[in-house]
Parts: C-alpha cells; structure tokens; sequence
C-alpha cells in the first residue's frame, strides 16, 4: 500500500556510511524523544530495521525514500534526515506465497512472508558484472532484509531460500526508485 500524506513525507504500508554531517530538517525533539538524538539516517535505519516487531514504536511513523528518512509521530510532529549522498538503502521481503504492494519502505509497519529467515543474496552490476553483495543474510522480524548499495547503479537481485529462487531487476539511480522491493517471489 503506498501512502500519502507528503511533508515530502511518505508513509508506506508496508557498508560503510558516508562522510557527510547529519543535518536535519524538522522537530529535532522527535529525534531526541525516540533516542536518536545523536544518529544520523543510515544508524536510525538499521536500528529500527533490527527491532523485533513487538518493540517497534507504535507512535511512530518512519519512511525510507531514495534520499531521505522521513520520520512522523502521532503528534503530526516531523522530521526528515538525508541519506548518505553515496548510499541508497534497498529493504527487500522476498516471498513464496503473500506479499503486498509498496514502493517505499515503512520500518515501523511493513512487514513481509519470510520472518527470520536465512537467505543467499547476490547483488550484480548489470553493465560490468560488479558484485555488490553475496552470501548469507537474514531477513530481519518483519521478513525484511536491509540492503545498503552504492547510489547510481542498476543491477540484479537475486534471492535464493532453500530451493526457491527469484529475481529481480533493482535500481539506484533515480529519486523514485523503490526502496521496498516486495514483488521478489521465490519459485
């Protein structure tokens, strides 16, 4: 489910960092009331990608788009922190039977199949064959695995869980390019 309501913020249904200094736009108090006070976008991403869903805030709204975290509380209160200028943050949920649609990651209420998962993920370079990630990962408790790709690239993903495989052509070129990647089914 894509959803709206744009501070530019988007609130969506479902490495090595850069060098850049945070700079953030909006309520700096939400950040501080949520304990990431002193984080920029790529830790207050991994972070709550990490969370079991249980512990996730239910008073909090946190989007990822190809540039920015866009966080909201239920006091309508924002703030939007950029991503790193070199980084584009890809969550991916592969499935085998049940998926929903969505373009940009939620990392409070998105939540894929495949929860706890062991998966082989292998991230190619379509124009030079340039591997940008390959091995074993687990998708985190909402059945997503977090992907941190160089910004500018178009490339394949593929997922593999036991005997299932999918891929999935991914880009990180463009403003609207998906950061919820949830039509990856595993056949």
């Amino acid at each position: 489910m894509l959803g709206a309501g744009l501070f530019p913020l988007v609130v969506a249904s479902c490495g090595t960092r850069g060098s850049e200094p945070t700079s953030v736009t909006g309520d700096e108090d939400l950040l501080q009331e949520h304990g990431f006070e002193d984080a920029d976008a790529h830790e207050i991403i991994d972070q709550l990608e990490a969370l079991p869903v249980a512990e996730r805030p239910q008073n909090l709204i946190a989007s990822v788009t190809a540039t920015s975290l866009q966080l909201q509380d239920d006091a309508e209160r924002k703030a939007e922190l950029p991503l790193p200028e070199d980084q584009f943050y890809l969550s991916v949920a592969p499935f085998v039977e049940t998926t929903h649609e969505c373009a940009f990651h939620s990392l409070t209420t998105c939540r894929g199949e495949l929860r706890s998962r062991e998966i082989t993920v292998s991230v190619v370079d379509s124009s030079s064959g340039e591997i940008f990630e390959e091995g074993a990962r687990a998708t985190h408790d909402n059945g997503f695995l977090g992907l941190w790709l160089p910004r500018g690239i178009t490339a394949e993903l593929t997922c593999t869980l036991e005997d299932y495989t999918g891929t999935a052509p991914i880009s990180t070129q463009a403003e609207d390019d998906l950061t919820c990647l949830t039509s990856l089914q595993l056949t």
